[in-house]
């Protein structure tokens, strides 16, 4: 029994010895559409910070334009190119993280996430969208305001919304601005809009503030949306800063004044870059 022990371990002993002797440290080279096929199945993160570290030839594929144009096209994200991204890889991690900043767009949990600075007349009201609905159905209500100025704004932080100082700067991606915004039909109104990018001391850098809107009374109360798209704005921004708000023109008691609902901020790559 003991002359068997020691023979297993003898062989055990050498199998050891020959695998190690034969092991080269490699790993088997894998055909290079198999081996993209594999990482377009591994989630985007490990990709970049695991399988990118496994071996050159694993750096090279997840390097390449060719794997980030494909997780793109499998979620979608083509359908945003009027021209090609120069940097597949950071169009595809921009698109993936694009979302709106601005939090409770829409009235849904009344003025939560928003600062009032303004609170004119019959002071802000939330309201349902009954009669003339946005083109996007989903919206269900909006901010009302009254016969004297009702203003109110939000300020983003972009590095706490995952936005490094060193990214900003470097890449200056698109940032788009957009708000919706309609008058009552029976009462004139105006509309304002105001979103400035600061830097860190929160000075402005690049402003957007278009005329006022006017609104006469006896109109056809539809939907209207502003947009707005900063590009190559320079280093240094660090928070976006978004106010609208309006009036009626008839101080008429009660919330005849602008409406405003489904305002958004998002961070888009510029296929410029």
């Amino acid at each position: 029994m003991e002359r068997r022990a020691r023979n297993c371990q003898l062989q055990s002993h050498s199998a050891s010895s020959l695998v190690q002797e034969n092991f080269t440290g490699m790993l088997p080279v894998l055909p290079l559409d198999v081996l993209e096929e594999m990482l377009l199945n591994v989630p985007p993160q490990q990709v970049v910070c695991v399988c990118r570290l496994v071996c050159c030839e694993w750096k090279e594929v997840v390097d390449s334009d060719s794997l980030w144009r494909e997780r793109c096209r499998r979620e979608g994200y083509q359908t945003y190119v009027t021209k090609l991204p120069k940097d597949w890889r950071l169009f595809y991690f921009l698109c993936k993280k694009r979302r709106n900043l601005l939090k409770n767009p829409r009235a849904d949990d009344k003025f939560k996430g928003w600062q009032i600075m303004e609170n004119g007349g019959d002071k802000w009201k939330i309201e349902s969208v009954e009669e003339v609905p946005l083109p996007d159905n989903t919206v269900q209500k909006y901010f009302a305001t009254s016969y004297s100025t009702c203003r109110k704004s939000q300020l983003i932080d972009l590095e706490k919304e995952g936005y490094r100082p060193s990214f900003m700067d470097d890449f200056q991606p698109d940032i788009i601005i957009s708000d919706w915004y309609a008058p009552r039909w029976d009462c004139g109104s105006e509309y304002e809009i105001c979103v400035e990018l600061l830097n860190r001391k929160k000075k402005p850098i690049k402003k957007f503030s278009p005329d006022t809107v006017v609104f006469q009374q006896w109109n056809d109360q539809k939907w209207n949306q502003m947009t707005h798209v900063f590009k190559n704005y320079g280093p240094g921004v660090r928070y976006i800063r978004f106010i609208h708000g309006g009036n009626d023109t008839q101080f008429w008691a009660g919330w005849y004044g602008i409406r405003v609902t489904n305002s958004s901020i998002e961070i888009f790559p510029s296929v410029d870059k």
